[in-house]
């Protein structure tokens, strides 16, 4: 019978050597799938108990969650769950996996929307609700309206906020602006599909796992961002700012676009390998 001590040491080098992820790294997600089979126990329970027996049944678990990670399936998805801004995030395969670099979309929003001031802002795509949720949870007093087209992806967001207890946010099924009529919002955000079809990077990684609907968006991955860059004016109050996540590459296209349908005083923004990952417009 194996100790915790001894299958942490073995999952995290079979995890270092299959997926090349760093040795701190597969510690992590060593701990984190032997602390969901014992019931979502501490990171430091886990040192102060590493003598401890593991049960038989609970090795076989522990084995069979490993396998799944070990064949390359997100650790979100096998743990239904990822930290996003501070929130614990449920998340499905029917959601994109919110991811680090989003969190610059969040606080170029944040900037924008001043903390003593009313706001109306709308997330299109919102997924499981990662940046409606973050945004409304530090601006309690803005009505953010969260919009994706898929009704599975609605409902782990509409789940995500009830369990946070986040109530200044409303939901809409809608493709893109379709459903809404007179609407107008001060800020619009927006991570999109931004991946050309056909690109290698959807076959690898976490990438394989994800819904290929929330990843790709045309010939070169604009096509999604075409759109919504169109039909924004016409949903912005005066002044109001549209801010989009956008591929690596792709700040400059995008500036191009809005420049073209009318939004001056661009700005950018940079994610946490300092790569311009957002880029803002206000409308004139």
């Amino acid at each position: 019978m194996c100790n915790i001590k001894t299958s942490l040491n073995e999952a995290q080098q079979s995890l270092a050597n299959t997926l090349s992820l760093p040795v701190a790294e597969a510690r992590i997600e060593a701990q984190a799938l032997l602390s969901f089979v014992l019931g979502n126990v501490s990171r430091a329970w886990l040192i102060t108990h590493e003598n401890d027996a593991l049960e038989a049944p609970i090795h076989a678990e522990f084995e069979a969650l490993l396998k799944r990670r070990l064949a390359g399936e997100p650790i979100a998805y096998i743990l239904g769950h990822r930290e996003f801004y501070g929130l614990e995030l449920s998340v499905t395969p029917d959601t994109l996996i919110p991811r680090p670099d989003t969190e610059t979309l969040v606080e170029a929003a944040l900037a924008k929307n001043p903390t003593n001031k009313p706001c109306k802002i709308l997330d299109l795509g919102t997924g499981t609700g990662a940046i409606a949720l973050a945004i409304a949870s530090q601006r309690p007093q803005a009505k953010v309206t969260a919009i994706d087209q898929s009704a599975e992806a609605l409902t782990v967001a509409i789940s995500n906020a009830q369990k946070l207890k986040i109530s200044n946010v409303s939901f809409l099924q809608s493709d893109w602006f379709s459903a809404l009529v007179d609407t107008k919002f001060d800020i619009i955000v927006s991570n999109p599909p931004y991946i050309a079809q056909g690109d290698p990077h959807l076959s690898q990684g976490d990438l394989r796992f994800e819904p290929i609907s929330a990843l790709a968006s045309g010939q070169d991955g604009l096509d999604d961002i075409r759109r919504i860059i169109q039909h924004a004016p016409e949903h912005l109050k005066p002044q109001g700012w549209l801010m989009l996540e956008h591929g690596f590459d792709q700040a400059e296209r995008v500036t191009t676009l809005m420049q073209q349908a009318g939004f001056g005083d661009i700005e950018h923004r940079y994610d946490l390998a300092d790569i311009t990952r957002v880029t803002l417009g206000r409308i004139e």
